[in-house]
């Protein structure tokens, strides 16, 4: 599976990913996991909002196991963020059949679509718009960098957008969703553990600064008659970092976009993007605050103009204690490759376990990342690592949904 998945969407200059939501590549993942499934028997179909889903016994009887995740990529992104809780998923399956487990629930493995939100900028697309976290005029207003609309996007690639929107019917035949996901750090390699199982995911979103100067010529105008929003920008990037350390939050500001873009123009508008993360909800309203507030401070001092906007936000997800601490005695009794105790780990990742948990009981195993790197082309799991989190996940799939 890792030999068929791994050459699509990848960049021979990088050695990353470019799996974006609607393209190409998505199409070719798509068709990857279709195969997948009718290789397996099982039975495909496509919801509403363009997630996969392939079923062992009838979708329509309810209490399903699910499990699975995305296929798409950040810029440039690693191999194992999503891919391999899909290919341990199509394998856990395997596994099971290995054994001869007996189903006695009906059994399901997605793929949900434009997770990371690298094209149009809000992530987890697929699963908001099931749970009804994101509504059909809001995503119909999603563009990317070249001014697509997302309903554009799905027509191209042969979808319907007006289709779109909640999908509870869905996930009330849901009784449980377990996403296996390589771990985003170190806490497994440094505790010694192939798999972990996950506690919570911190609360985490995304906000837009607009600053808006004057355009002007680089080579002709005084320095001190500029009004140049790259310098408020640039200050307030190393006020994020200095904001994120006092208080024991993340705050990067990892995507920009400047108008007119020319090298020897000043800009008439730079837009940043903040992604801020923290364990709890009132380090994260401190980070931001206080970033938004020195940021207005800068602009005020410059004659720059400041816009802030909240592109998206999810709440702190606190996993349902009851799934997540039977997952853990599935894997204790079995031993998880010989651990007697399984680490609950905490996350500053989001992941569409989070936005699926105000729906559907769901919990979230993690593989032991040896460098803790993500989100990268140097993202890494071993095998036996990856095998053991398919052990683990056939281990937790058996407990829920066979005799």
């Amino acid at each position: 599976m890792w030999r068929s998945l791994r050459p699509i969407g990848r960049s021979d200059a990088s050695g990353g990913y470019r799996r974006y939501a609607w393209t190409g590549a998505d199409a070719d993942c798509r068709l990857w996991f279709q195969a997948q499934a009718e290789a397996r028997g099982l039975d495909h179909e496509i919801d509403r909002n363009g997630n996969q889903w392939a079923w062992l016994g009838d979708p329509l009887a309810g209490d399903a196991v699910v499990t699975g995740s995305h296929l798409d990529s950040v810029p440039d992104g690693g191999a194992f963020d999503g891919p391999l809780g899909v290919v341990s998923s199509f394998a856990a399956l395997d596994e099971l059949r290995r054994r001869e487990a007996v189903f006695t629930r009906p059994l399901a493995i997605t793929n949900f679509g434009d997770e990371e939100g690298a094209r149009f900028g809000l992530a987890c697309v697929g699963s908001r718009l099931a749970a009804g976290q994101l509504t059909t005029e809001h995503a119909h207003r999603l563009r990317d960098g070249d001014g697509v609309s997302l309903p554009q996007a799905m027509e191209a690639a042969g979808y319907d957008p007006d289709a779109i929107g909640p999908d509870p019917e869905r996930l009330a035949r849901i009784g449980a969703f377990v996403e296996l996901h390589v771990e985003q750090g170190r806490a497994l390699d440094l505790s010694g553990d192939p798999v972990g199982v996950a506690s919570a995911i911190w609360p985490h979103g995304r906000w837009r600064f607009d600053f808006r100067g004057e355009a002007n010529h680089a080579g002709t105008t005084r320095l001190a008659d500029r009004r140049d929003p790259m310098l408020t920008y640039a200050e307030t990037v190393l006020a994020a970092r200095r904001e994120a350390e006092l208080t024991g939050g993340l705050a990067t500001f990892g995507k920009i976009a400047v108008e007119p873009n020319g090298v020897n123009a000043i800009p008439s508008l730079v837009r940043g993007w903040l992604d801020s993360r923290a364990a709890d909800q009132d380090t994260l309203d401190a980070v931001v605050s206080g970033v938004e507030r020195a940021a207005r401070e800068y602009a005020e001092r410059a004659g720059i103009d400041l816009d802030v906007v909240r592109e998206s936000f999810t709440p702190v997800v606190d996993f349902q204690h009851a799934l997540r601490d039977e997952i853990r005695r599935v894997l204790e009794k079995r031993g998880a490759d010989g651990a007697a105790t399984v680490p609950l780990l905490g996350t500053g990742a989001g992941h569409d376990a989070g936005i699926l948990s105000a729906s559907v009981p769901t919990a979230m195993l993690f593989v032991r990342n040896p460098t803790g790197i993500s989100h990268s082309p140097a993202e890494h799991a071993t095998e036996d690592d990856c095998v053991a989190g398919v052990r683990a996940l056939a281990d937790v799939l058996e407990g829920l949904a066979c005799s």
